[in-house]
Parts: structure tokens; sequence; C-alpha cells
């Protein structure tokens, strides 16, 4: 393991390089973790593969310095300072990395070998996120709950009561809201992060047109990211696009699961 700091206009970027391998893995970890997610799989795979892990901003030793949030084409600058402009590349992300990959998979096609989802976030937009952070009002009112969040607390009870929300949502909202810092880390990582938004209809027909595999790890238990999702994904492009529904949680990079993980890399 290696750590390294990049500096990128007025930011210092963290990332960590795992194994010696020719072929170049980008890799990006979940929401309130950080780039030594995926530490465990230089044991498995490391003569193989160089794992480039990045801490995203407000994540991890990143230090975001930025008056804007992260674009895409920052992300897109970043990657391209870590391992080359025309490298090959496989392109991983787990929950919240998987909307990094995604987008940025749409902006280098022809570099991106093979593309590596574990119960990615960035195939659906959910509705709260997109209230929260694309629009005037909603942002407001987010700003406004992550300060006072007493009324969000209720109306969450109220929901869970009518049975309106599963208790796994119940509880991970409950988690990241209940202690105000992470509050306030919410607040940063949301709307720091709202600009990557992929393009799904372009994506898979980028992915068609450059052919380029796919493989979707589902927790067949999870409950905050569902593997109907990746299902309704496929459609259309099922002879580049395999699923695997693991037993686990949402939790699926994990040193548990790395026998369902490796094959994802190397097949």
């Amino acid at each position: 393991m290696e750590q390294r700091l990049l500096t990128y206009k007025s930011s210092e970027i963290s990332y960590y390089r795992y194994g010696t391998g020719d072929q170049s893995i980008i890799c990006f970890h979940g929401y309130g973790e950080n780039a030594e997610s995926y530490g465990f799989l230089e044991t498995y795979t490391g003569n193989q593969f160089s794992f480039y892990s990045i801490d995203l901003p407000f994540h991890g030793k990143t230090e975001w310095k930025e008056t804007s949030p992260l674009k895409i084409d920052d992300l897109l600058a970043i990657v391209r300072l870590i391992a080359g402009e025309t490298k090959p590349v496989i392109l991983m992300g787990y929950s919240l990395g998987g909307r990094m990959a995604l987008g940025l998979l749409e902006k280098m096609p022809a570099q991106t070998q093979k593309l590596v989802l574990l119960a990615p976030d960035g195939l659906k937009v959910n509705f709260w996120y997109r209230l929260s952070t694309q629009t005037w009002l909603g942002n407001r009112l987010f700003a406004l709950t992550m300060r006072k969040p007493q009324w969000f607390f209720g109306f969450l009870k109220l929901l869970d009561r009518l049975k309106l929300i599963n208790a796994s949502i119940f509880k991970f909202v409950h988690y990241y809201i209940d202690d105000k810092e992470a509050r306030e880390l919410l607040y940063k990582r949301w709307t720091g992060l709202r600009k990557i938004k992929p393009h799904i209809p372009v994506i898979k027909s980028l992915i068609t047109t450059n052919n380029i595999p796919v493989r979707l790890i589902y927790g067949k238990h999870d409950r905050i990211i569902l593997p109907a999702r990746g299902e309704k994904f496929r459609k259309g492009i099922e002879n580049l696009c395999q699923i695997n529904i693991i037993h686990s949680g949402h939790q699926v990079l994990h040193k548990k699961h790395v026998e369902e993980i490796l094959p994802a890399l190397q097949q």
C-alpha cells in the first residue's frame, strides 16, 4: 500500500495505490468511507492489478478547497493525472462511487476496458437527493434541516409508523442526521458532488459502441440500493452486462465477499 497526494488546482487529492500489476483499476469508495476500503484486494490480485483508489472530496484525506463543486471534468483530469492520458483502465465503484465511475465512462469510453459496479448509486436518480441538491427551494430546505433537524426526525418517524419507508432506510437516514458533525458532512458531500450526473441512455450507447464489459454485483438483502435497478440497466446491453446477486446487505465491498468480487475483475 502506498498513499500519495496530488495537487489539483487549490486542492490536495489523496489516493492509494495497491498492487503492482500492469492493469490499472480506478476505484471509488462509498458514502462516508475512504480510499482504504479497497485495500484488501491487494492481497489477492496485487501482482495482476494496480488499484488506484481515490478519496473523494470531503472524504478521507482529500482536502477539497475549490469554491465550486466537483465536476466531471475535474474528476477526469484527476484520473488522467494519476493513470495517464491514454492508458486503458478498469473503472470500479461501490455505492456513491458507482456514480463517479459511470460519469467517467461517459467522458472516457475509449479508455475504459471494463466497468465494475458494486451496489452502485447513479443508475436511478434519488428523488430526495435531486430535490435537495438540484433545486433552489430544496437546497434551502436541506440546509435548514441540517441546522435544525427536529422536524425531519418527526417526519421520518411518521413515515416509519405508516410503513412508507423500510426499516433499513429509516436507520440509515437517522444515523447520518442524528449527529451534528455527520449532518454538516452530509450537506458538504451531497452538495459538493451534485454535479456528477451520469446520463444513463448515453452511457448504455457508449457501452455498446465501445464493446465495454460491465459487471454488476448487488446484495440480495440490500434495502438501500435494490438489485432491480441493475436489471433495468441491463436491458438492451445483455450481451455485455452480467449481474451477480450475492448473500449480502448493502456492504458489498468487503473482504468476506472477495470470492464474488474477483471474477468480476478477472473474467
